[in-house]
């Protein structure tokens, strides 16, 4: 069963996919104008809490999305992994955010309520605009001077979860009922500040709050998927490559890719770090086994054009590697047939004895001393070692995080 998000390019076509996308931002701006949000009074109006219209509208949306987010992940419908979540660059998030507020009060507008207010022909809407592209170039022009403070205190793919320590269920009920006490309190707001008086309201946003309630509970209880149940999804599918090896490299097609500028070649050592510092192929990375799940985001980010292979000294761990980043989506994922062991067999040129009966996935040559990359089988050259193989490798199009958010 094919999860969420689509890949729409590849179901439609690029044009096709345009369309999609247009459709989705007409009926995002044709909701923003009916919630009010041309009116530049309006949206100001929030800051001196008389009309906590925005707010509500916002908070809704942001409970609904994450209410089916993460429902939808826990049944199995909903590739997480795949949604883009805007990487977290604290104080330069910070002071943006300190900056568009200020802008937001004087000017009455964000970005993108401007261009609603713009669209339907409202000159401080379309002002609003003008200077919002002008501050983009101004921007664009002048980053340089302070690029290292822009890409400075750099987080990831930082969420709730990550900086509470916390299980998503409970950062989800908690969000639903945040949200439930600040429609409440803006009420009053309304009222008290705004002098709306106690205007009648439908009794069914009753329903719709226990609604959020209860589907916020039941996503707690179902919880999030594993890694394990990731795979448990997937492995009808792609055990089979495994069983006839079809994701499993010859050392000298992972060395032809290697020396292939056009290819980003990933190389994911996941051996323990001694094993690893004995012996490693040059450009390896050392990324153990349990802190996969640290590189996950990085590799789904990966272009179309990039490899990555794992490799332990034989091939069990990195198979489980290759498992695991699989479940996590992450594509173009090879192992390194008979891993490191079989490396040193065919450009090791006998600088190593074997061991008589070396451990399971455990290097199989006495290495005296700490090499690392430092010795000429780590880098071999391609041209003085000839051997036959069968390609394995099929560049496959990436689906990368799919990015969106209201500016």
């Amino acid at each position: 069963m094919m999860t969420f998000p689509l890949p729409l390019e590849s179901l439609l076509g690029q044009w096709g996919a345009y369309g999609v996308y247009l459709l989705i931002g007409i009926a995002f701006g044709a909701v923003l104008e009916m919630a009010g949000f041309a009116v530049s009074t309006k949206l100001a109006a929030q800051f001196y809490f008389k009309d906590m219209t925005v707010l509500k509208v916002m908070f809704t949306g942001i409970v609904v999305a994450m209410l089916l987010v993460f429902l939808a992940t826990g049944l199995g419908l909903l590739d997480y992994n795949l949604v883009y979540v805007n990487p977290t660059y604290l104080w330069p998030g910070i002071l943006g955010g300190l900056i568009m507020g200020v802008g937001f009060i004087l000017g009455g507008f964000c970005p993108g309520t401007s261009l609603v207010a713009a669209a339907t022909l409202k000159l401080d809407g379309i002002l609003f605009a003008l200077g919002a592209f002008f501050g983009i170039f101004l921007f664009g022009e002048t980053v340089g001077f302070y690029e290292p403070f822009w890409n400075s205190s750099y987080l990831g793919r930082f969420t709730l979860m990550e900086l509470f320590n916390s299980e998503t269920g409970v950062i989800v009920v908690a969000v639903v009922l945040m949200a439930l006490a600040a429609f409440a309190l803006s009420e009053v707001a309304e009222r008290v500040i705004g002098k709306q008086g106690k205007a009648i309201r439908p009794r069914w946003r009753y329903g719709l709050a226990g609604g959020a309630v209860a589907l916020s509970a039941a996503v707690a209880f179902i919880g999030q998927p594993s890694n394990a149940d990731r795979w448990n999804m997937l492995e009808a599918a792609k055990q089979p490559l495994l069983d006839t090896r079809a994701v499993y490299v010859h050392p000298a097609e992972m060395l032809t890719w290697m020396n292939d500028p056009k290819i980003v070649n990933i190389l994911v050592d996941v051996r323990g770090e001694a094993e690893y510092n004995l012996f490693h192929i040059r450009d390896a990375r050392h990324v153990p086994y349990a802190e996969l799940d640290a590189v996950v985001e990085e590799f789904n980010a990966l272009p179309d054009n990039a490899l990555v292979f794992v490799m332990s000294s034989d091939e069990v761990q990195a198979t489980q590697a290759w498992k695991y980043l699989v479940a996590e989506g992450v594509v173009n994922v090879y192992i390194l047939e008979g891993g490191v062991n079989n490396w040193i067999a065919l450009y090791g040129e006998g600088a190593f004895p074997a061991l008589a009966t070396p451990a399971a996935d455990q290097l199989a040559y006495a290495i005296p001393i700490a090499y690392g990359a430092s010795h000429p089988a780590a880098s071999p050259h391609a041209d003085r070692f000839l051997f036959d193989f069968e390609k394995r490798v099929v560049l496959t199009l990436k689906r990368g995080p799919a990015s969106g958010g209201c500016g």
